[in-house]
């Protein structure tokens, strides 16, 4: 008697490669996570050349200041956390960490080079505590390229695959792009980045994504 069986469900492919190889990536991320901000706030603060502010262009007219976007804003920090923890391939997740440690580090070869800053705002940081605190934090410096949106971009991408690997529905995928698009809105509504930071950083996350993903052949990064 053949025996017919039952495809597993999306949601359960996923939770079966969490366990793998959960030793370098409980360890990994964290630890890319905190060299990464340790190398990002020197650049900030001690860059080789002046500052440079960056223009304004019509799209930061169009997108209005939105102090409600800073919860999307924050949740990158998940967001880049998600595509390494469903790989299941030790090549492959060390192909994705690569890939994401060099499209950090041209952003900050740039920042330190060519330092930049967003145009000041017309706005009483006080009656947004915490924008201000982020402000405060960030210096909203490091602005060209946008590597918030670089990042973001590179996982949307990333995450995309893996949930087409597994199957998963289309709304589960749209909801994927969502939240990146709303991370990327996140950086113009509370005047962290302006649309030229974010138009380079789409070219750059976007880049190091498509090129993470040849085949193995024709791996560039």
């Amino acid at each position: 008697m053949n025996i017919i069986r039952q495809p597993i469900p999306w949601y359960r492919q996923a939770a079966q490669v969490l366990p793998r190889h959960i030793g370098l990536k409980s360890i990994g991320i964290p630890l890319f996570i905190a060299v990464f901000f340790g190398a990002y706030f020197y650049v900030l603060k001690y860059p080789a050349y002046p500052v440079t502010v960056m223009p304004v262009t019509w799209l930061d007219g169009l997108i209005g200041f939105a102090p409600g976007a800073l919860p999307l804003y924050a949740s990158l920090w998940v967001y880049v956390s998600l595509p390494p923890a469903f790989l299941a391939d030790r090549r492959e997740l060390l192909v994705y960490g690569r890939a994401m440690a060099s499209t950090c580090l041209i952003a900050l070869l740039i920042f330190y080079f060519w330092p930049t800053t967003v145009p000041p705002a017309d706005i009483d940081w006080a009656l947004y505590p915490g924008v201000a605190f982020l402000k405060n934090l960030d210096a909203s410096g490091n602005a060209f390229p946008s590597l918030h949106v670089a990042t973001a971009v590179f996982s949307g991408l990333w995450l995309h695959r893996l949930l087409r690997r597994f199957g998963s529905p289309m709304w589960v995928r749209l909801c994927n792009g969502l939240w990146c698009a709303g991370i990327i809105y996140a950086t113009l509504a509370t005047r962290q980045h302006v649309a030229v930071d974010m138009w380079a950083g789409l070219f750059l996350g976007g880049l190091a994504a498509r090129l993470s993903m040849l085949d193995r052949r024709h791996l560039l990064i």
